[in-house]
């Protein structure tokens, strides 16, 4: 665990904030328990659920690490969970796997690739902090970074800031991950910023009629980086 010191900000948490990451979390334990009953029991949830810096505003964001059935999953969502709200597809670069997200409210999602993902992919959830149901059922709060490119590390009554540029090195130790990962996941939020307020290269509604997969074979059609993609794959 990491001591306070130098370049250190300590944020103690109030009965508010408890309340609130209580609140959250009791939400992602339904959606990764649905996910369970579905048959996916390696989803978890990232990012400042799985830290615990939450504020009310802030998203559940379930992650399936691995290509499904994006239709399945939607019928199972609409049997386990009630319904959904919006169903978008996002790729943040030409070359970058493509996801689709379910959104079930506002604030809630489950997200999953639309391809399979590379493992420099995958480490994006590392450096955001990711927690499992089991975690989430047992109050695990885990080390991340938030998009201000903060690390996040718990401590008992709250946790402690550290900002990333700093010290990489030194952030990503705290943190337990790859500095390199970490350099990665800094560049990529750094240029999101450039570029407006998500920074994304594709940003897909879906409507009533569309599917997941049709999306994503009209992408295909267009991008011939996804197209090579899904041939190496």
């Amino acid at each position: 665990m990491a001591e306070e010191g130098t370049g250190y900000r300590k944020v103690v948490y109030d009965e508010r904030r408890w309340r609130t990451l209580r609140e959250k979390r009791g939400v992602a334990e339904r959606v990764l328990s649905a996910l369970h009953e579905a048959g996916i029991t390696d989803a978890f949830v990232y990012g400042s659920v799985a830290r615990g810096d939450v504020r009310p505003e802030s998203d559940v964001d379930a992650f399936i690490p691995h290509p499904v059935n994006p239709e399945v999953l939607q019928a199972r969502i609409e049997e386990l969970l009630g319904g959904w709200k919006r169903r978008v597809v996002v790729q943040a670069t030409p070359t970058y796997a493509v996801k689709g997200y379910i959104y079930l409210d506002d604030l809630t999602s489950v997200s999953f690739p639309l391809v399979e993902m590379m493992p420099s992919e995958l480490l994006f959830y590392d450096v955001a902090g990711k927690v499992d149901l089991e975690g989430v059922r047992r109050g695990v709060r885990v080390p991340g970074m938030n998009k201000s490119l903060i690390a996040i590390i718990p401590v008992d009554d709250g946790h402690l800031e550290y900002p990333v540029e700093l010290d990489v090195e030194k952030a990503a130790k705290l943190m337990g991950v790859s500095p390199d990962a970490l350099r990665e996941r800094v560049r990529v939020l750094k240029r999101r910023r450039e570029h407006g307020r998500t920074g994304l290269y594709k940003e897909i509604e879906l409507s009533a009629e569309e599917t997941f997969s049709g999306v994503l074979k009209r992408l295909v059609d267009t991008n011939p980086y996804l197209s090579r993609r899904l041939r190496r794959g």
